[in-house]
């Protein structure tokens, strides 16, 4: 038996995989206080059918009971959305959320795309809770993509040749 790999560092991890670019989403819940969000590219598409999509919400996060009992919207991000991206991650900005009404829960105003979601499943993902929505309504407009990779916002233009023919 070949001996075991000893398993990399979490910074050596976290190196690597920011050479992975993903787009950024708010994923957005209601509070007593009001609406919530943060900022999350861990995010994927699951299943058409039954219409599912996947976030991964750290144990640590503020959020993280909230997200995984609880009704959610993930807003994707346009480009020009780069300071709400900021804003809901915890850094500096001087964005100022505008919220939109969705069935259950609140959206962001004008996101690029939103996915709204009811609770379906949860599963241990390590220091990560992996949390299945099923797809309740969404919506979504053009515009460029607000990217992340190398730990740096940056954009992807939208192509005009889409495959948005085929649904």
């Amino acid at each position: 038996m070949p001996e075991a790999l000893a398993p990399p560092s979490p910074g050596a991890l976290r190196a690597c995989m920011s050479r992975f670019a993903t787009g950024v989403t708010v994923v957005s819940y209601a509070t007593d206080s009001g609406p919530r969000g943060a900022t999350m590219n861990s995010f994927t598409s699951v299943s058409a059918e039954p219409p599912l999509v996947l976030v991964s919400v750290a144990r640590r996060a503020r959020c993280h009971d909230q997200l995984a009992d609880g009704p959610f919207c993930v807003n994707i991000l346009g480009a020009e959305q780069e300071p709400l991206a900021r804003l809901f991650a915890g850094a500096q900005s001087t964005a100022e959320p505008r919220w939109a009404e969705g069935a259950r829960v609140p959206r962001l105003a004008g996101p690029l795309a939103w996915v709204e979601c009811e609770p379906w499943r949860t599963y241990d993902g390590g220091d990560h809770t992996l949390v299945l929505g099923r797809v309740t309504g969404l919506g979504h407009r053009d515009g460029d993509a607000l990217t992340y990779a190398w730990s740096r916002f940056a954009s992807t233009t939208e192509s005009t040749d889409g495959i948005e023919h085929l649904f």
